[in-house]
């Protein structure tokens, strides 16, 4: 009886050595998964409108080299689309403003009607804009004149509904009642505009 309790004895201890010689069993909890959800996704297809605030630089040559700079003021509409990766609109802007020409004439204002197109990032766009552009001025016998600008700029969503954008715009104008008149103009201006 003793041979068969002694036998009975190592058999056990012969099959619990493999997990005594691992030592105690340890039991792991897993880590918590964190789940991040995806950024959102902005859509700039619609229409938008907005305000602008920037500054504005004229320089004429010709029959008269002037130049000049002030603060300039507008409004802006626009319609865009986003096809995914690429997006494209169009619009108008108009800018007041009180540039004074040597005392010759003064800028009054700028309205232009054009379009843009550029890469949609998602949250940002980037893009190249161009189109036609009319330059008013103060003494009738300088006149108006029709031209155009070009020019590069920058969006980002603040909100789902609010963007802040950037542009820089190059125009020319030499349609002038004043003969042999050309005018030049740089503006770069903020807008904050209101998506729908």
């Amino acid at each position: 009886m003793r041979i068969k309790t002694l036998a009975l004895s190592t058999a056990m201890l012969a099959l619990a050595a493999p997990a005594l010689a691992s030592g105690p069993v340890q039991t792991t909890t897993p880590p918590p998964v964190t789940i991040v959800p995806p950024a959102p996704a902005y859509d700039w297809t619609g229409p938008s409108v907005g305000l602008q605030f920037g500054q504005i630089d004229v320089e004429t040559s010709g029959v008269a080299a002037l130049s000049g700079d002030d603060m300039l003021i507008g409004i802006r509409a626009y319609y865009d689309y986003d096809f995914g990766d690429f997006i494209v609109g169009g619009g108008l802007q108009y800018d007041t403003t009180d540039v004074d020409l040597g005392g010759v004439t003064n800028v009054d204002s700028v309205l232009r009607v054009g379009a843009r197109a550029g890469i949609d990032l998602n949250r940002n766009w980037i893009y190249a804009t161009a189109g036609w552009a009319r330059v008013e001025t103060s003494a009738a016998a300088v006149g108006d004149s029709d031209g155009y600008f070009a020019g590069l700029g920058y969006e980002i969503f603040l909100s789902q509904n609010v963007t802040l954008g950037a542009e820089v715009l190059y125009h020319e104008f030499d349609d002038f009642d004043l003969g042999g008149l050309e005018a030049e103009a740089t503006t770069a201006a903020l807008s904050l505009n209101f998506r729908f």
